[in-house]
């Protein structure tokens, strides 16, 4: 006998019920209904009814039974939640402030269960001697469809059934009449899509080098010995840590356990997959948001099913639901985008190691540029602390140039090519070299600079900087500060005062006309739009179809093309000067990463690094590739302001779509937080408009809140929680929460 009661959480997308209801279970659902399954229940007083999610089951009645109600059936084909992710979501929930709903519908790597593709074959049920005799008999009665039909049975004993048809020119009828007869049998298999294409897989021969066996080699020790701290390989780019990665999952696969590669970008899945899939083969799947419902719904059954064992994607491949997980791979852990943007506004890192927690598995993070957070983990001993210092094959890691363009525009340039960039461009092409030109466009006409002395406007309060408005307003999102643009630079007078406004459409049309002869490619969100966009512009741009790929931060992370001699960043400053915190280390990762597509090959190479900043540490680093010297003004930056890693920032999202009742809730929420913040040394800043202050009209606020005690955080965001659910003022309000946050609101 099953369980009596099933506690669900109710799927209401706009009412702010954040707790499980329970229901009774009817006796034909008693042997069936499993924790995560979707189900429809009945809701309210009326004939209202509702899906939800079984978070548990139990035979203990929470209320009176003759006044509770049964669960209506399974969601038509409701696919069961692992109770691993149900607990997974739970402490998503605690720790990021979303609801119960918003947890459990991020856990689920696919919404709804689609139309399955199958496969039928018709298989011979007899000898060849009975059918030799059915052969004979059809032939006397001049029946030629069945006699076609035993004929292809007795050389082939399968048979496609589609294909059998179409080219045995089969009815229904005849099929179905020589299965009554017990010649054959129709047989039905799953067929699962795979959105990797077999026909790249090849021969992958695989030799480590002594550093890498070393690593490897030290991780395997550590596992064996019960050692769960999660590690870091800090490699310079080029040094073989996707080798490295290959070598410990092929470790997990030997002992019957599955592993999860998280990667930051769609654009990196073509070529990540490429290489796992000649090591592993059709143990891996991928799994994006670029993929149909039909192919993500087959890559969540093949992974339930055992048929991979290693799954690749962005972060939402962090909710795979493998059954004996062994080892998550977050490759350029450093990435932003492992940061979701939606609540529960959840750090992929963090979530992998609690996932990790719950299922003694084990974390391995890479990047040639860490996040200070990871890094200054690894120094303090939380995280072990692996190093790879030389490039594979022992190439020089390329040579680094930096343009001050406030030299070129005393010298008469205006372009965005400099005369040095376009100098090496013309060298490299008439060499038969491809070039890569990456425009920096994070931060898009949010600053405002002085293009002669390369002054940046910023907020006299916080040291981020001003971002540019409608009506010439300038406006600091940290602390709400704000004052007209300046018509001349208050540094130095000038009047080329101004937000860079070049995108990667204008650059193309610029180096399509300083060289007409060149092939160039364009490879940015407008362009890889349609699925397969990524593979097919990488694809050409590796095989050599194009000589220039100029693009966005995409181009310049993680990928490995030999014939790469020059990359040219055209605009450093477009990262350096947001209004962010992070902002120097965002430009040090991406100038860095950027650099390191140059010379990967044979020849060497070279980066040239355009900016009107040249003496910042950030970019002198980057030019260093030196990210111990970064890593160090980076963190006494941090420890100043007191900021992450050095402080714990929670920041609280507030909208509505009605201006008052918005700053009236957002000032009557700071005032009630003032003396309990003040208790535990939290600093509160704001409320301030967000960055973008109305959206679809709406709008919308924000409050940060700063301390060096993660857990005071905690206790203000569940003080918050408790204000919301029993203020009136507050309840006609969205409110959401976000831990250390680096996406913009």
């Amino acid at each position: 006998m099953g369980a009596k009661y099933a506690n669900v959480i109710v799927d209401i997308s706009m009412e702010k019920l954040d707790k499980a209801f329970q229901y009774q279970i009817p006796q034909e659902l008693r042997d069936t209904l499993e924790v995560g399954m979707q189900v429809v229940v009945p809701f309210g007083n009326g004939r209202r009814t509702l899906t939800g999610y079984v978070v548990e089951l139990t035979d203990v009645c929470e209320f009176d039974p003759s006044r509770m109600k049964p669960i209506l059936e399974i969601a038509e084909k409701g696919i069961p939640l692992e109770g691993q992710l149900i607990s997974l979501a739970q402490w998503m929930r605690r720790t990021y402030g979303a609801t119960m709903n918003q947890a459990l519908k991020t856990v689920l790597p696919v919404r709804k269960r689609v139309q399955e593709k199958t496969r039928r074959k018709l298989v011979r049920a007899i000898s060849l001697e009975e059918a030799k005799a059915y052969l004979k008999l059809f032939e006397q009665k001049h029946q030629t469809a069945r006699l076609r039909l035993m004929a292809a049975l007795m050389d082939t004993p399968e048979l496609d059934y589609r294909l059998a048809a179409e080219q045995l020119h089969l009815s229904t009828a005849t099929v179905n009449k020589l299965e009554e007869m017990g010649i054959l049998r129709v047989e039905t298999a799953m067929v699962f899509r795979n959105p990797v294409k077999a026909s790249r897989l090849e021969p992958h021969p695989f030799d480590l080098t002594a550093s890498q066996q070393a690593i490897v080699e030290d991780i395997g020790r550590r596992m064996k010995a019960g050692d769960d701290r999660p590690s870091l390989i800090y490699g310079v780019t080029g040094s073989g840590k996707t080798a490295v990665y290959l070598e410990l999952i092929a470790g997990i696969l030997r002992q019957g356990k599955e592993a999860i590669v998280l990667i930051p970008e769609i654009a990196l899945t073509f070529q990540t997959a490429l290489r796992f899939y000649k090591r592993f083969g059709d143990a891996v799947s991928i799994i994006n948001s670029r993929l149909s419902q039909g192919e993500r719904y087959d890559q969540f059954e093949r992974a339930r099913r055992g048929e991979v064992r290693v799954m690749i994607g962005p972060r939402s491949a962090l909710f795979t639901p493998f059954q004996n997980l062994g080892m998550i791979v977050i490759d350029e852990e450093h990435e932003a985008s492992y940061k979701s943007e939606t609540a529960p506004r959840y750090h992929a890192r963090e979530t992998a190691i609690e996932r990790a927690r719950m299922t003694d598995a084990f974390v391995v993070l890479g990047s040639a540029t860490p996040s200070v957070e990871a890094y200054e983990k690894a120094c303090n001993g939380t995280y072990c602390l692996y190093r790879l210092e030389q490039r594979i094959f022992g190439q020089a890691l390329p040579k680094v140039e930096v343009v001050d363009l406030r030299e070129e525009l005393k010298s008469g340039n205006r372009s965005i090519l400099s005369g040095r960039l376009r100098a090496l461009m013309e060298e490299r092409l008439k060499k038969g070299q491809q070039v890569m030109l990456f425009l920096n466009r994070r931060g898009y006409a949010g600053f405002v600079s002085c293009r002669a002395c390369g002054h940046v406007l910023k907020c006299p309060h916080c040291d981020v900087s001003l971002s540019l408005h409608k009506g010439g307003r300038m406006v600091c999102h940290y602390c709400g500060y704000e004052e007209q643009t300046k018509r001349e630079c208050p540094s130095c007078g000038s009047p080329y005062i101004g937000a860079f406004r070049a995108g990667t459409q204008q650059v193309v049309e610029i180096v399509e006309r300083e060289f007409p002869k060149a092939r160039v490619l364009r490879m940015d969100m407008d362009t890889t739009r349609n699925k397969d966009g990524h593979e097919r512009i990488l694809e050409a741009f590796a095989e050599g179809r194009a000589d220039i790929l100029v693009g966005t931060q995409m181009i310049v992370k993680g990928h490995d093309f030999p014939s790469v001699t020059l990359v040219g960043v055209l605009a450093a400053d477009l990262s350096l000067y947001t209004n962010d915190y992070r902002a120097s280390e965002r430009t040090f990762q991406l100038l860095t990463q950027a650099a390191g597509r140059a010379g990967r090959g044979r020849e060497a190479g070279i980066a040239v690094i355009q900016t009107y900043s040249p003496k910042h540490y950030s970019i002198r680093a980057a030019a260093a590739q030196d990210y111990e010297q970064f890593f160090q003004k980076e963190l006494g930056y941090r420890r100043l302001m007191e900021y992450p890693p050095a402080a714990s920032l929670l920041a609280v999202y507030l909208s509505d779509k009605e201006r008052e009742r918005l700053e009236e809730g957002a000032a009557y929420l700071k005032e009630n937080l003032k003396k309990y913040s003040e208790s535990k040394r939290v600093q509160m800043i704001g409320p301030a408009d967000a960055s973008v202050a109305k959206v679809n009209d709406v709008y919308r606020k924000v409050i940060y809140l700063k301390g060096r005690d993660p857990q005071a955080l905690t206790e203000l965001k569940e003080q918050m929680e408790l204000l919301w659910q029993r203020e009136s003022i507050l309840q006609q309000l969205t409110i959401q929460f976000d831990r250390n946050p680096m996406n913009g609101f």
